[in-house]
C-alpha cells in the first residue's frame, strides 16, 4: 500500500508538530526538577535511618519513624509525578507522530491526535498536582526555629 507524500504537506506537518514539542520541553524540565527532589528525599531518608540505627533515645526514634513515614509519602508522590510526566511525554510524542502522519499522508487521525494531546495535558496537570502536594508536605516539615540545647 503506497501512501502519497506531498512535500508541502510535510512542511505543514512539521509546523503542526512543533507546538507539542514545547510541552515536551516543559515535561523534561519538570522531570529533572522532580528527580532532584526525589534524590534529596532519598538522601534525607538514608541519613535519618543511619542516625536511628545508632540511637537509643526513644524520643528520637519516634521522631525518626515519623519523619521516615513522611519522607516515604513524599517519595511516593515524587514517583507518581515522574510516572505521570513520562506518560505525558509518551502521549505528546504519539501526538506529534499522529499529526505528522495525518498531515503528510491520506490517513486521517484527527481524533487520535486530539485524544493523545488532551490525555498528555491531563497527565501534565496531574503531575503538577503531585508536585504541589509534595512541595507542601516538604515545607510543612520545616520548623523555622533554632533548637537550643537543654539547660
Amino acid at each position: 500500500m503506497a501512501l502519497p507524500i506531498d512535500p508541502g504537506a510535510i512542511t505543514h506537518g512539521i509546523q503542526l508538530a512543533i507546538a507539542p514539542v514545547f510541552l515536551l520541553t516543559a515535561v523534561s524540565g519538570m522531570i529533572g526538577a522532580v528527580a532532584g527532589r526525589l534524590a534529596r528525599i532519598i538522601d534525607r531518608a538514608r541519613l535519618v535511618e543511619d542516625r536511628a540505627l545508632v540511637s537509643t533515645d526513644e524520643a528520637f526514634l519516634r521522631r525518626a519513624e515519623d519523619e521516615l513515614a513522611e519522607l516515604r509519602q513524599r517519595g511516593r508522590l515524587a514517583n507518581a509525578c515522574i510516572a505521570l510526566l513520562t506518560l505525558c511525554a509518551i502521549l505528546i510524542g504519539v501526538t506529534i507522530l499522529v499529526l505528522f502522519v495525518g498531515e503528510t499522508t491520506t490517513v486521517r487521525l484527527g481524533a487520535t491526535a486530539i485524544t493523545s494531546f488532551l490525555a498528555g495535558v491531563l497527565c501534565f496537570l496531574l503531575a503538577l498536582l503531585c508536585f504541589l502536594t509534595e512541595t507542601f508536605m516538604a515545607t510543612r516539615l520545616l520548623n523555622f526555629r533554632v533548637r537550643r540545647p537543654p539547660g
